[in-house]
């Protein structure tokens, strides 16, 4: 990811970039080190909490759901993290989780949440490695299970460890969710359930949320005034 804060005043972003309307150019994400022309390298975890506090001030946690990993934020008055809470150790709570047990399924990774939604018996997958989780999908199929029962366990099952990660921390409202787990509706809703909250829409894409926070921090930096950042949010 990265986040550029372009020169010219009202550029539009759908024009023909080029590289010198960059005025300053941070890189995020797991891939940020190897942005050769980024300035500055931020975690994803600040530019996920700023991102998401930009985008609505009120906000105060932050659970990003991504590929690699599933973080939980806290956030202060100003957008600065905290305190958070972190899982990449495993690929249990992940993005690539459900990606690989929607592949075991037969189903495109988009559908699982939809599919979730139809359950009449859902299935209960207890395993929380996700290599077990695969097996017991395949034993469920081959039981003769229904696909959206399975689909609704594997979206449970996800939503079960991120509620596990989040109740380490105390969880203040208003509650964002980033990052491209945040689509899949079967994970939120149970989320939603084991946590007791509602999450608070965010007014852009989820999963551009932290190349927006990095944006961010590129455009205080250049500001160079600590208001910057409330200004900002605010506008």
């Amino acid at each position: 990811m990265t986040a550029a804060i372009l020169k010219r005043e009202n550029a539009n972003p759908c024009d023909a970039l080029r590289f010198d309307d960059i005025d300053l150019c941070f890189s995020t994400g797991y891939g940020r080190y190897s942005i050769d022309f980024a300035k500055k390298n931020i975690s994803e975890i600040s530019c996920h909490g700023l991102g998401a506090f930009t985008v609505n001030p009120a906000i105060r946690t932050v659970v990003d759901i991504g590929g690699q990993d599933c973080k939980v934020i806290a956030v202060d008055e100003t957008g600065m993290v905290s305190d958070f809470a972190m899982n990449d150790k495993c690929a249990a709570g992940t993005g690539r989780c459900l990606e690989i047990l929607a592949k075991a399924l037969g189903v495109e990774l988009g559908q699982l949440g939809a599919l979730s939604q139809k359950a009449r018996r859902p299935v209960s997958i207890t395993n929380k490695c996700s290599i077990f989780m695969e097996m017991e999908v395949l034993y469920s199929m081959y039981a003769g299970k229904k696909i959206a029962d399975i689909a609704f366990g594997i979206n449970q099952a996800v939503a079960k460890r991120l509620a596990t990660l989040a109740k380490g921390m105390k969880i203040r409202e208003k509650v964002a969710i980033t990052g491209g787990v945040s689509k899949n509706s079967g994970v939120v809703n149970e989320l939603e359930k084991l946590l007791e909250i509602k999450f608070t829409p965010l007014a852009v894409d989820p999963q551009i949320v932290g190349a927006l926070g990095a944006a961010v921090f590129a455009h205080n930096e250049l500001a160079g005034a600590g208001g910057s950042q409330q200004q900002l949010a605010a506008g």
